[in-house]
């Protein structure tokens, strides 16, 4: 074995061992950090290498199809099909482990390692750009774990056992924030403004990230009496957005040959073509400014996204469906334009176009990825495509069919190879919005335009925008409509349930059934039939769940009994002591 390729195996074994084998404790050693002496980290590729690995560690398309604990499955949007999920019904209990704590801490040692020993390098080539990546994902990891956890241990370094962390209490959340905000700063500051390669951070990434982490805080802050500190990290959270959009790095995806469709095909470019337009691939994307890479070869999400996702896959709540706006940015309750629920087709008519873009209506022809089932052509239902499209019946769930991820292409089941959104330019303007708002008890039009109404505009050109004039000549709140643009753009792609424990509104919304489709009094009552016999509601709606619950404990996950017992001093979360 040469000298480099046994670098490289030391490297291997570093970042990957403790993943692979597992770990006692969060914060126990790991045998392989030790292997951090010698010329191991005398050039720069020692340095890149370990840092590719952080790049396989973000949220990914599983966290969103699966029960994970960002998936909007476990929110007030959606729910599985054929099952029901414990967490949104309240019933969730302290696990004896706990992947997302343990793994956490596995994936900031390997970061702490290389910043350890960037600290000492002295080659002639910068590390900049890989001690900038280990700086953001350290922050992206304790961020998390705040998100989860609430209190969590600042892991700074890399420890040995005499590390007094390994028997720490937890640090307040308000310092695990501070030490991202620290830590995404130096990013920033280490990172190139634009991607070195393709799918590699810039300092872009790690503004947009930190207006995330600020915003969070600041608003979970604000939501729960203090003012002052949610003010301040506010201020951080416009700020850091503000930065992203005068960089001009990034910008919305809105080919003008897709029109009204732009925001559904977003979801599915690939390198082959993936939508009418042959030319758009996803070097044609400028809108993800943090992404989980994927190709249909070397690196598939390895789920079967479209089966997965489209018509039935899940049970979309009429709550949802009733956010979008009318086409004159009117909610339906407002808007004359709104034609109710009398057929299976009423309530889509005249509506904010992302509602078609990401749901299929009763009858409408669609393409999915099976041989047979899909694009041939791209000329679509005038074309030979027509002879390919399936018939949306609803049969099942909640009568609402969700058609975005899924791709229209033929492409073996687990083999689509889009890229994953972790941060996409459009949340970076929305928490510009809201920040600016939650922070100063109002925003101006001007700002409005250059954020927000820039993401409703997309595929709603002729759509109002949202203004003070709209609001105030409509008896509308300017927080709600704020919140309402955040959940109809960032659907199905993790947010939820996060913004209803930020905004601590999740004890109002989450008990709530979830409902579907109006059937008493409607078409639905003779195409549907088979529901005679389901639960109703007051209004004549098919009730799928209910009995859910949630009470204050719920705000944060409980720590897993495996970590108490080996540092009682943690402390459990309150709530859950007494289980």
């Amino acid at each position: 074995m040469t000298a480099m390729n046994m670098k490289q195996y030391i490297l291997s074994l570093i970042a990957t061992l403790a993943l692979t084998l597992g770990m006692s404790s969060c914060l126990d050693l790991d045998p392989q950090d030790q292997l951090a002496d010698g010329n191991l980290w005398s050039e720069a590729n020692d340095f890149k290498y370990l840092a590719n690995n952080f790049y396989g560690w973000t949220r990914d398309f599983s966290g969103i199809l699966n029960d994970e604990p960002h998936s909007d499955i476990r929110s007030d949007l959606m729910i599985p099909l054929n099952s029901t999920n414990s967490f949104s019904h309240g019933n969730n209990t302290i696990p004896t482990s706990d992947k997302s704590y343990t793994d956490a801490y596995n994936r900031i040692r390997r970061c702490n390692l290389l910043l350890q020993n960037a600290a000492g390098y002295t080659g002639a080539e910068s590390i900049d750009q890989y001690a900038g990546e280990a700086h953001f994902f350290r922050a992206y990891f304790h961020f998390d774990l705040v998100q989860l956890y609430g209190n969590v241990v600042i892991d700074r370094g890399v420890m040995d056992i005499t590390s007094p962390e390994l028997t720490a209490p937890r640090d307040d959340r308000g310092l695990v924030i501070d030490f991202c905000i620290e830590d995404l700063n130096q990013a920033a500051a280490l990172l190139p403004d634009a991607e070195p390669e393709k799918g590699r951070i810039t300092k872009w990434a790690a503004y947009a990230l930190l207006s995330r982490v600020a915003l969070y805080e600041g608003t979970w802050q604000k939501f729960r009496g203090n003012e002052t500190r949610g003010r301040e990290l506010l201020d951080i959270a416009a700020k850091a957005a503000k930065n992203v959009m005068d960089g001009g790095a990034y910008e919305l995806f809105k080919p003008a040959a897709l029109g009204t469709m732009a925001y559904k095909y977003l979801f599915t470019l690939a390198d082959a073509q993936s939508t009418p337009v042959a030319s758009l691939t996803k070097a044609s994307n400028k809108e993800y400014v943090f992404y989980r890479r994927h190709d249909n070869d070397l690196s598939r999400p390895n789920l079967n996204i479209t089966h997965g996702t489209v018509a039935n896959a899940f049970q979309i709540s009429r709550k949802f469906v009733n956010m979008y706006l009318c086409a004159d940015g009117l909610p339906i309750d407002l808007s004359p334009l709104f034609k109710g629920y009398a057929t299976t087709l009423s309530e889509f008519a005249d509506r904010d176009n992302r509602m078609y873009n990401c749901f299929l209506q009763d009858g409408e022809k669609y393409w999915i990825n099976d041989a047979g089932n899909c694009r041939v052509d791209w000329k679509g239902m005038e074309g030979e495509d027509a002879a390919n499209a399936l018939t949306n019946t609803v049969t099942k769930g909640t009568g609402y069919q969700n058609r975005k991820w899924g791709t229209e292409r033929q492409v073996n089941d687990y083999y689509e190879g889009y890229d994953f959104p972790i941060i996409r330019y459009a949340e970076v303007l929305l928490n510009y919005a809201e920040a600016v708002y939650e922070r100063d008890g109002a925003i101006s039009d001007p700002d409005l335009d250059l954020s927000l109404n820039l993401v409703r505009s997309r595929v709603n050109p002729e759509m109002p925008k949202l203004s003070n004039g709209l609001v105030n000549g409509n008896g509308l709140d300017m927080r709600d409509e704020i919140r309402r643009e955040r959940t109809v753009e960032l659907y199905f792609e993790g947010f939820r349930l996060d913004d209803l424990k930020r905004w601590k509104t999740a004890e109002a919304e989450m008990p709530q059934d979830i409902v579907g489709i109006q059937w008493t009094g409607t078409e639905y009552a003779s195409k549907w039939a088979t529901e005679s016999g389901t639960p109703k509601d007051a209004s004549g709606c098919i009730v799928r769940e209910s009995g859910r619950s949630w009470t204050e404990k719920n705000y944060l996950l409980p720590l897993p009994s495996d970590q108490l017992q080996l540092n009682p001093n943690l402390g459990q979360n309150t709530g859950w002591s007494a289980e």
